[in-house]
């Protein structure tokens, strides 16, 4: 989002950025694993910094800001630039602890396409092409991020989840893609989510393809 509230920038390039240094756990080229894009080749920025921290978390390490190195936004861009990726997806942790406005632009600086994937439960800020949100019932999204949601990606381990669902959904855009995914250690989420779906077709299913294929 910038500061005209508008979530995409135009292609013309946007000058004087001030540099901003980023607690950052990881960055790498990989392909998406879930979710609307799933397949697409696409550089990771995994900001450091949660304070939702769902029991489930797959990258619990990082949590913690403290134990991640700051780097300046100029070099992650460098870095996803020169790894030939034309798309880049911002996660975290919560990357909305953090103001995006200095590397979202950047990014779009250097001709990339730009994703976020976020709980919503912290204020917008950065420009993109895409946002998903990915909602928890015990650190809930703020309303802000509602009109701006692209995908909406809801975690199910029981059928409570699919009630959580339907209430994010009913807030969200007619255009945003819907989507369960099942959580990866609780088997019995899967048929719950098969037989929700078949009698719920506006949702689909989004699964983690990447840890079937052992994909990073």
């Amino acid at each position: 989002m910038n500061n005209t509230g508008e979530k995409k920038v135009g292609t013309k390039e946007i000058t004087g950025i001030t540099d901003k240094l980023y607690p950052l756990m990881e960055d790498f080229y990989t392909i998406q694993g879930e979710g609307a894009h799933s397949g697409t080749p696409a550089y990771f920025i995994r900001l450091a910094g949660c304070d939702v921290q769902c029991w489930w978390c797959d990258v619990k390490d990082s949590w913690d800001d403290s134990n991640h190195p700051k780097i300046k936004s100029s070099e992650i861009v460098k870095r996803a630039k020169e790894s030939g990726a034309r798309l880049a997806v911002i996660t975290g942790g919560e990357p909305l602890l953090h103001n995006l406005e200095t590397l979202t632009l950047m990014l779009k600086n250097a001709g990339m396409q730009v994703h976020i994937e976020t709980s919503g439960s912290s204020p917008m800020s950065g420009s993109f092409d895409w946002i998903t949100l990915s909602p928890k019932r015990f650190k809930k999204p703020l309303d802000e991020i509602f009109p701006y949601v692209d995908e909406l990606k809801v975690v199910v381990l029981k059928n409570k989840d699919l009630e959580w669902a339907e209430e994010n959904a009913s807030k969200c855009p007619e255009t945003t893609k819907l989507l369960l995914q099942p959580e990866w250690d609780t088997a019995s989420s899967v048929p719950l989510i098969v037989e929700y779906v078949k009698a719920n077709p506006k949702w689909g299913i989004s699964l983690q393809t990447h840890k079937f294929m052992n994909v990073p």
